[in-house]
């Protein structure tokens, strides 16, 4: 439970949740720590303070008489529990069950950044069959899923940019044909190195980072070609200049999940975990118990973390 907003969260015991007449109770089988869970516990996010205390967790996957299901919440959103817990009682409208030979762990792991990556590559940028397309911020679990996603709806080429050596070597194992390092703040190199890695102009980049990647990127597209932005992990702002929006007729386009309907969320998270049963999308993650939340709530907030942290019981 989170009892002090900026606080990591404790352990404690409590009498189970009570269903309503709309919901069902979901013994919990994983739980991922998010970036959204870490944004809503600081209570400085635009959701405003939370009602605490609460249970954390923005989504979850568990089990209803036997059958895995995916869950989302609004914890720290709204005032409620999350899935952090050994039940969550979540509305039956909101389950989204899980195909035979779906690691729960990894589908939490993938989750709602899984489904993110693919409707900014779909649903937003239009991916087809053939296109080249560059991802930013490839070692994080949006970026990896992209690059793998991309490689799964046709794009010809795939190349990533990340950060730091342990990201570049994610984005690797992703399966990009070529990793760039973000280690400079100068648009002009950045640009440089995107082209020598591109065959030629980009169709389609995805940013979660804005800042300089983005800058740079959008001087790597075509003619008519698409930026989808989901994230600003690198800076609020971006140096993109004009001339190379103008004369190029490029098109930036923004992505929020919380624009999905119910309906798309559940149709993009199902073909996640189709993907992640087929063994063709994993991300880096690592397993924690539950009991050891709080040293594991200020790894992931940190960045010490190996990838997605998620909870078991």
């Amino acid at each position: 439970m989170i009892e002090t907003p900026g606080r990591p969260p404790t352990v404690v015991d409590r009498e189970p949740p009570q269903a309503t007449a709309e919901q069902v109770l979901v013994e919990m089988a994983a739980a991922p720590i998010t970036p959204l869970d870490l944004l809503c516990a600081t209570g400085t996010s635009y959701f405003g303070v939370p009602q605490t205390p609460y249970v954390p967790g923005v989504q979850g996957v568990g089990t209803v008489d036997g059958w895995p299901v995916w869950f989302p919440t609004t914890a720290g959103m709204r005032p409620g529990d999350g899935s952090m817990a050994a039940l969550a009682a979540v509305p039956r409208a909101d389950l989204v069950p899980l195909p035979d030979g779906a690691d729960p762990v990894l589908v939490a792991a993938l989750g709602l950044s899984a489904v993110a990556a693919h409707m900014a590559l779909t649903w937003r940028g239009e991916l087809t069959t053939g296109e080249q397309v560059l991802v930013l911020g490839a070692g994080g679990v949006v970026g990896q899923a992209a690059v793998q996603l991309a490689r799964a709806g046709g794009a010809s080429r795939v190349v990533a940019g990340a950060r730091s050596a342990a990201g570049q070597d994610r984005a690797k194992q992703a399966g990009a044909d070529a990793v760039v390092a973000l280690d400079t703040d100068d648009v002009v190199e950045l640009a440089a190195r995107f082209e020598a890695a591109c065959d030629g102009p980009v169709d389609l980049v995805l940013d979660p980072l804005f800042g300089v990647p983005a800058a740079a990127a959008a001087r790597t597209l075509r003619p008519g070609g698409r930026l989808v932005h989901l994230g600003s992990s690198a800076a609020e702002t971006c140096p993109i200049d004009s001339s190379t929006l103008r004369s190029r007729s490029l098109r930036l386009l923004g992505y929020t999940n919380n624009a999905l309907t119910p309906e798309q969320r559940s149709a993009a998270l199902t073909i996640v975990a189709e993907h992640a049963a087929r063994g063709t999308l994993t991300v880096a993650h690592e397993i924690v118990p539950l009991d050891d939340v709080a040293a594991a709530w200020q790894r992931q907030a940190s960045g010490a973390a190996a990838g997605r942290i998620v909870l078991v019981p």
